[in-house]
């Protein structure tokens, strides 16, 4: 029997299997990305020679077989290229542990303005939860309504707002225009709106307003009866996507080159969930502040106080650091000739309709669609419900500020471990059951979470046991199905979904993420709620609508294990038939007369081992 092996790889670099016994031939073909790559470093592909026999696929692609074990390889290595002649006199970079000056000039600030960042978004996204769910005549059914009549039409007016802002400011000045309304807003929130809230409130009208319309227009009503606590809320959603995602990344990428981003981007993401873990224990020491105070103190003002002051130096933390590197660290890079120049992709911008329709004539890139649309919902079904759960175990602002503090700091930890523990499933194990981890886990978890909600009867003799009350037990079991699919995701969904796109070809690359962004994202970020929204008037309560909600997770959950099985088979085909092309390419073999084994290679890619099959000849 004779083999030939070629692997298919990620754009990262991918080293060589190892040489087969007989006539053998390894493929490892390096095809990590060169944006900003310099004239010196522009990546030829060639191979060493033992015998000297030479072969040419074309521009910068050489072959030479190696006899008599008749095995070649091609690997990327850096052409001679003589540096261009504007660099000839430039002075060596001063470096500090073979880092470059300038580039710990720059990550150690970001890192820092970071930091502060996530900081403050934990202690407002925990903040804002315990504000809305725990209002008078208030409750998680308020939730869907207020993501999608009151967030969504606000995150849309700032991006018309952030446009017109770039073009009639400098952007220095947009930065500082966009963050300090958010400081002074939280920080006004506690010393003023909160103490005024009765007077703010129009609380005897909703009132009325609810006993005319009934319970099942709560989630409405109560977004006006307790309108200053829904403003919070979403102040503090646009805090994560206007601070973290526009202000910071955009900053970010204005004073970083390639190298510094592929070095040291991960790592923010490490320190985001150290971040994570600092900020949930702050969440919790002020939450129990309540049990030091006299009584006829309300502890919940006070906690407030404490947390938005702590949110409001931290945000002035960020501009100081933002200020300070305009003056020092920018000046320098724009000295030394800015940051490397990227080439901009040109993007496939669809319509809605476009969008749609290539969805829809495209199975892999529909099963990929499934699989981003059945993340958003699935997350949102469980989660309104499960904090709902948490107000009836923990009604007071403080208990459940304090559960929300551990839930923070746990949601970090089990991030931090998942991450790291995700190159290792990738390598072990592939795409295919990495994609599927996330699903599987809201499975289970889903299971015996609502089991806990429909028939805690079933629970109650083995909770009696150990001491917990089956409402208790679905609260914890929520927080762990919220945390790992939270974890799950930044491990290993997103890098799933990443991953899916490298077989496809340009041109269906670009219009499958273009028709995603369109369409899957805000669908699924959106469908969960509307979901809720119709069951909710539908059946008058969100407790009413559990035993629907469940069914509708499971059947999701289906589908998206369904997706990701059949974008697995789609994703091994593709490969293997550009690991044929490569074979047929390379002349040595006939692919017809193949038989092709699929493995993992060290790196987590798909691996292909094609062996001679004697009886096609």
């Amino acid at each position: 029997m004779q083999a030939t092996m070629f692997t298919r790889a990620s754009p990262a670099v991918v080293k060589p299997s190892g040489h087969a016994t007989g006539r053998s031939s390894t493929l490892s073909v390096s095809k990590a990305p060169r944006v900003g790559a310099r004239a010196s470093q522009q990546p030829q592909l060639s191979a060493k020679n033992t015998f000297g026999s030479q072969k040419s696929f074309g521009t910068g692609f050489q072959l030479r077989e190696t006899r008599p074990r008749q095995s070649f390889q091609i690997k990327a290595e850096a052409a001679d290229v003589p540096a261009p002649k504007g660099d000839a006199g430039k002075e060596e970079e001063a470096t500090f542990l073979g880092m470059p000056i300038l580039t710990i000039q720059k990550v150690l600030p970001l890192g820092l303005m970071f930091f502060c960042i996530l900081f403050n978004y934990t202690i407002l996204r925990d903040t804002k939860d315990v504000l809305v769910v725990t209002a008078p005549g208030s409750g998680a059914e308020v939730i869907p309504f207020l993501k999608t009549w009151v967030n969504l039409p606000m995150a849309i007016g700032f991006m018309l707002l952030y446009n017109w802002l770039v073009n009639v400011l400098p952007i220095e000045m947009v930065f500082y225009v966009c963050i300090f309304p958010f400081i002074a807003f939280f920080t006004s929130f506690a010393f003023i709106m909160y103490p005024m809230r009765d007077v703010l409130h129009p609380t005897e009208f909703c009132e009325r307003a609810l006993d005319w319309a009934g319970e099942r227009f709560l989630g409405p009503i109560a977004i006006l009866r307790n309108w200053t606590y829904c403003l919070f809320y979403v102040m503090a959603e646009l805090w994560g996507s206007v601070v973290v995602s526009v202000l910071f990344w955009g900053f970010a990428n204005q004073i970083t080159t390639v190298d510094e981003a592929k070095q040291f981007y991960p790592l923010f993401g490490l320190g985001a969930n150290v971040a994570l873990i600092f900020s949930g224990r702050t969440v919790k020491i002020f939450s129990e502040i309540r049990e030091k105070l006299p009584p006829g103190v309300d502890g919940w003002g006070v906690s407030l106080r404490g947390m938005m002051t702590i949110v409001g130096i931290g945000g002035l933390m960020v501009v100081a650091i933002y200020w300070l590197m305009n003056r020092v660290v920018v000046p320098k890079v724009q000295k030394a000739g800015g940051v490397e120049k990227k080439k901009k992709k040109k993007k496939a911008k669809m319509s809605m309709g476009e969008s749609l329709r290539f969805l829809g004539s495209s199975p892999y890139i529909r099963d990929l669609a499934l699989l981003v649309v059945a993340y958003g919902i699935s997350i949102n079904l469980v989660e309104v419900t499960w904090k709902g759960k948490i107000k009836a175990q923990f009604p007071n602002p403080n208990e459940y500020s304090a559960f929300m503090g551990d839930f923070s700091s746990c949601t970090g930890i089990v991030t931090f471990l998942l991450m790291l523990a995700s190159r290792v499933i990738f390598k072990k194990y592939g795409w295919g059951v990495a994609a599927k981890i996330t699903p599987t886990v809201l499975f289970i978890t889903g299971v015996i979470f609502f089991s806990l909600l429909l028939a805690p009867g079933v629970w109650a003799p083995f909770l009696g046991m150990i001491g917990m009350t089956p409402l208790y037990a679905a609260v914890i079991v929520g927080a762990a199905q919220n945390i790992f699919s939270k974890g799950s995701k930044y491990s290993l969904f997103d890098p799933c979904k990443e991953m899916a796109y490298i077989p496809l070809d340009d041109e269906t690359k670009m219009k499958g993420k273009a028709a995603i962004d369109v369409v899957c994202n805000p669908l699924g970020k959106s469908g969960g709620a509307l979901i809720q929204q119709f069951l909710i008037v539908g059946f008058g309560s969100l407790a009413a609508s559990t035993p629907y909600l469940a069914v509708i997770l499971f059947i999701i959950v289906g589908v998206w294990l369904k997706a990701a099985a059949s974008l697995n088979e789609q994703f091994v085909a593709i490969t293997v038939e550009d690991l044929k092309d490569n074979i047929a390419e390379s002349g040595e073999e006939d692919p017809d007369k193949l038989k092709f084994e699929a493995k993992t290679n060290e790196e987590g890619f798909i691996e292909g081992e094609f062996k001679k099959d004697d009886e096609k000849k």
